[in-house]
């Protein structure tokens, strides 16, 4: 079946989970296409009122009623054939789809399609690219798995030639993807909950590579292994940059810190298919985030942009203009003398990337209240947290975040904190907070970090004052 039949004026689309941060875009998009769309969620939401103001239905908890008369279903990755409306659709002969399926089909209607994949890093260069699309006044179309402020969402509507799209591996969903232009940022040990080991996931990356069609780009990081050995004996060229490797097609040189903000030259090689291998410099940057894997995502963003032909110029403004993506190093107040920011990391080589900028900053303690997500990503990983966590000052251990899984492991944050001298375990959110109330002190950089709901403990605590 091909689900492009089913997305066209008329026709009565059923989303599964219709809250999620890239379902609820998604009913925008097909409301806006003519699709009769309504859904479903587990909770009220602020995307569920959005959708209801604008005349999309939406029931509270999922039941084979919900489906009325419609035409397909689309769910998301994390609802399974036993839900009641996935067997009741399965019962009825109503064809079920996945959300990337829809985003996919949706995307081939696009001469562009700029997708951003890799283990960590993609919401932050979607944003970018977003940023320096924006500039150039391309009028993207695009789907970001968080919410940019200069969208006020995590998706728009455009009506250029472009959609930029962030890709994710889970469950292989970036394979119904059509990209003319896929990004691969990075290639981890991560989703083992399934994928069965890194080979596994490198095989999905390189499957991915291979949606590009003739004409199309990869764009890859010349300084990750994984990326490298995902890509080892692809046939077509490869589009690599690097921090300061000269040899890659596009690099970083002159970098230069301010308050912990770099400043470098985009030093490209060839004028888009010139063979001059000296390289010319397409874009000076200057960036308000820290971090050099900050550096890394811009040239990213940048090498997407310049193989599809915008200016430098277009770089340079975008990415001056860009301040952070939702839950990437967002800063989120100030608590007696310290400053409180969130960040989504949950990947040991996200951790490292966060709590290494942190600590290039000048604040007198690094305080990190982590909240580990999934048990089998904890279990799997548990050594490389280990060793990320002894990097801050003092260290606050929140219980392990579920998402979709049990917890058939017997895996605690408990045992994190026993490796780490000092650390200090919360069962609750709730004591997450207390504790922070209890050693938070002037000049310290507190962090809630993880991609649970961590970071309600600082919101918490911001709200008490001090």
């Amino acid at each position: 079946m091909d689900i492009s039949t089913y997305l066209v004026p008329g026709k009565r689309a059923h989303l599964a989970g219709i809250g999620g941060v890239s379902m609820s875009p998604l009913a925008e998009v097909l409301h806006g296409m003519g699709v009769r769309v309504q859904g479903s969620d587990m909770s009220e939401s602020p995307a569920v009122r959005r959708l209801r103001s604008l005349g999309i239905p939406v029931a509270i908890g999922h039941a084979a009623e919900n489906l009325g008369d419609c035409d397909l279903v689309i769910r998301t990755a994390a609802i399974h054939d036993d839900n009641p409306e996935i067997s009741g659709a399965i019962t009825r002969g109503i064809p079920v789809f996945e959300r990337a399926q829809a985003w996919g089909a949706i995307m081939k209607g696009y001469k562009n399609a700029l997708c951003i994949s890799g283990t960590h890093g993609k919401t932050t260069t979607t944003s970018m690219a977003t940023h320096i699309f924006m500039a150039a006044q391309k009028d993207p179309t695009v789907m970001i798995g968080g919410t940019l402020e200069l969208l006020h969402a995590g998706y728009r509507v455009g009506n250029g030639d472009t959609i930029i799209a962030e890709s994710c591996e889970y469950c292989n969903s970036f394979l119904s993807f059509f990209p003319t232009v896929a990004v691969i940022l990075n290639v981890e040990a991560d989703h083992l909950d399934f994928f069965k080991d890194l080979a596994d996931v490198e095989r999905s990356f390189r499957a991915f590579a291979e949606l590009v069609p003739d004409g199309g780009h990869v764009v890859a990081n010349y300084d990750d292994p994984g990326a490298c050995e995902t890509l080892a004996g692809y046939a077509r060229p490869v589009f690599w940059f690097s921090l300061h490797n000269a040899g890659a097609d596009c690099h970083a040189e002159n970098i230069v810190w301010t308050d912990g903000l770099p400043s470098f030259d985009v030093i490209v090689r060839g004028a888009r298919g010139d063979s001059d291998s000296r390289g010319e410099t397409y874009a000076h940057v200057e960036l308000n985030v820290g971090g050099e894997h900050n550096i890394m995502n811009a040239l990213a963003a940048a090498a997407g942009a310049y193989l599809l032909g915008l200016p430098g110029e277009a770089v340079a403004q975008g990415l001056a203009t860009f301040h952070g993506a939702w839950r990437r190093f967002e800063k989120k107040g100030e608590y007696r003398g310290a400053t409180v920011y969130d960040d989504y990391a949950h990947h040991p080589g996200e951790l490292h990337a966060l709590l290494t900028m942190a600590k290039s900053l000048p604040y007198r303690r690094i305080v990190c209240a982590f909240q580990p997500h999934t048990y089998s990503r904890t279990h799997a990983l548990f050594n490389e947290f280990v060793e990320e966590l002894k990097l801050p000052d003092v260290v606050i251990l929140a219980e392990i975040y579920a998402a979709r899984e049990q917890n058939d492991l017997g895996v605690s944050s408990a045992d994190l904190a026993k490796k780490l001298p000092g650390a200090i375990y919360c069962p609750t959110l709730a004591k997450v907070t207390e504790t922070l109330r209890g050693i938070a002190r002037p000049g310290d950089l507190i962090l809630t970090v993880g991609a649970g709901d961590i970071y309600k403990a600082g919101e918490n605590l911001l709200k008490e004052g001090g």
